[in-house]
């Protein structure tokens, strides 16, 4: 049974609570990550503050500016709109050590509706200084960033999806480290270079391999970290090919696309690079 990288991460918070007991979870009382059941085990450990994501991050920094680390659980779109000013002044400027998972981001929100998308997060979140930012292409690698994530200290927001994808990952073979993305397919004659975040990662290795079957080559590069981002990799990727696509769930204003850009024309030493990205559009529609 497939499961999307929201519940395979709480539930690994979950398995590592019961050997790691230096955090606690602030919930929303809202079913986003599974982690809505983590007093069933630790009722010491779980904290619920109804449907105020401004309380819930406030309080989160509180505790955290006592030492304490804190797991806070809502769904995206509260996280970066409800709640922004508290997660930009109460955590980010002063660094708490607080670890903010948006669920439901992106455009898949399954009966939600409209009201619950958030493809604008990436674009609040990138521009808030000391602020890192992660996200699993699917569940092998939710559950080992769940395990890094733990370790890490210092605000950091995981994107996590509604809805299940399945895995492109094995688990002895990937290797998660923040800051450095991971190269998917590497082409000795590629003609075109796919940049991915998240869940997508799958569709873009299907397309990559049609393209091959027409005679394309593609390499395709995985960034599980969108802030820092890895721009060593891009770089090297826009020298090699000169052909950049990017492929991300979010609007293309402000996301990991145009911070790609910047890291890009930020380098004196390339020429004429061709870049695509493949994101949503800024215009709402009524339906």
């Amino acid at each position: 049974m497939m499961l999307p990288t929201r519940i395979v991460f709480g539930n690994e918070i979950i398995e590592i609570a019961k050997e790691n007991e230096d955090f606690v979870v602030f919930n929303a009382d809202t079913k986003t990550c599974h982690l809505e059941h983590f007093e069933e085990s630790f009722p010491n450990r779980a904290y619920s503050f109804g449907i105020a994501e401004q309380n819930l991050l406030g309080a989160a920094a509180g505790m955290a500016s006592c030492g304490t680390k804190v797991i806070v659980a809502t769904y995206s779109v509260f996280l970066c709109l409800r709640a922004c000013e508290q997660v930009r002044t109460y955590v980010c400027q002063p660094q708490f050590d607080v670890m903010m998972l948006g669920t439901h981001a992106g455009l898949l929100t399954g009966t939600e509706g409209a009201s619950h998308i958030a493809v604008e997060d990436l674009s609040i979140m990138r521009a808030i200084p000391n602020l890192t930012i992660i996200e699993p292409s699917d569940a092998v690698s939710a559950r080992i960033m769940a395990r890094e994530a733990i370790k890490f200290k210092g605000p950091l927001y995981v994107r996590l999806h509604f809805a299940p994808v399945p895995d492109v990952h094995q688990e002895e073979d990937y290797h998660f480290t923040i800051g450095k993305a991971n190269v998917m397919r590497n082409e000795t004659n590629a003609q075109v270079t796919f940049l991915v975040t998240g869940i997508l990662l799958g569709k873009v290795l299907e397309a990559a391999e049609h393209l091959q079957e027409e005679g394309i080559a593609a390499d395709v590069i995985e960034f599980n970290t969108i802030k820092p981002l890895d721009e060593e990799s891009i770089i090297a990727a826009a020298k090699k090919t000169g052909a950049l696509v990017t492929v991300e769930d979010n609007t293309i204003l402000g996301g990991f696309g145009r911070s790609r850009l910047a890291g890009v024309s930020l380098n004196s030493c390339l020429t004429t690079i061709y870049v695509t990205n493949i994101v949503i559009a800024t215009e709402i529609t009524n339906v």
